[in-house]
């Protein structure tokens, strides 16, 4: 992402690569995000096959990627894309409100998903979040994917997946396990510190720090990791379904 000064965090417009395979998408969504002062819309791409070489040449801070493409998906080309060292955020762009591609995506890395039918405003709005390091994936949001992932048969990889999640789970102190159950049950930094006692500075201190432990970019990765760990079970604070 492009570092902005110290004095100014919104000196530098956000820089936005917007990847689609339909050319009347790929021009609406230029049309809205172009119209706002702090985007810059650096590029577009038709296939997720172009990614790469558009991330190289233009260096966007995001990445607005559609899921269904013809040669390459968005989901393998997000995949590929946050491997890379210094790789730009993706928001994906999709038509299912909660779908196992979409869960994919997020293990991924993508740092969130908009629908494609949300209104123009909350889609600029999303561009700005996440060029800001917050994912755009309410409490609300992260409940219907948890309520997704907890459909998922088990299995072999399922066993395996959910033992390496109980090992990294492990490595978190006391607090912070508490914390990662409670981000899981779709509970906002708020309603953590009232459940749990804590100020929601102290939250935010201990969600970056799980998130720095993992190596993770957003909460949601969070929430999966501790579903396949199994951990959804355990007792968590009552949401009002924020969303």
């Amino acid at each position: 992402m492009t570092n902005s000064t110290a004095m100014d965090p919104v000196a530098q417009p956000v820089r936005l690569l917007i990847v689609d395979d339909d050319p009347l998408v790929r021009a609406g969504l230029a049309l809205m995000l172009g119209g706002a002062d702090d985007i810059d819309i650096v590029g577009e791409g038709a296939d997720g096959t172009e990614v790469a070489d558009l991330v190289d040449r233009l260096r966007p801070d995001v990445v607005l990627m559609d899921i269904r493409m013809p040669a390459m998906d968005g989901l393998t080309a997000t995949e590929a894309l946050r491997a890379r060292p210094h790789a730009p955020e993706v928001i994906v762009l999709t038509t299912f409100h909660a779908d196992e591609q979409v869960l994919r995506a997020i293990r991924a890395g993508a740092a969130g998903f908009v629908l494609k039918d949300t209104p123009p405003a909350q889609i600029v709005d999303s561009v700005r979040r996440v060029a800001a390091g917050d994912p755009v994936l309410s409490p609300a949001v992260t409940r219907r994917l948890m309520a997704r992932a907890a459909g998922t048969r088990p299995g072999s990889g399922h066993d395996d997946r959910a033992g390496r999640a109980r090992r990294r789970i492990a490595a978190l102190a006391e607090r912070e396990r508490e914390v990662a159950v409670a981000v899981a049950h779709g509970c906002s930094n708020a309603e953590i510190a009232a459940t749990l006692h804590l100020s929601v500075a102290t939250v935010k201190t201990h969600v970056s720090r799980i998130l720095a432990k993992f190596d993770f970019n957003n909460r949601v990765q969070i929430a999966l990791l501790v579903h396949d760990a199994g951990l959804l079970d355990d007792d968590g604070p009552e949401t009002g379904g924020i969303g």
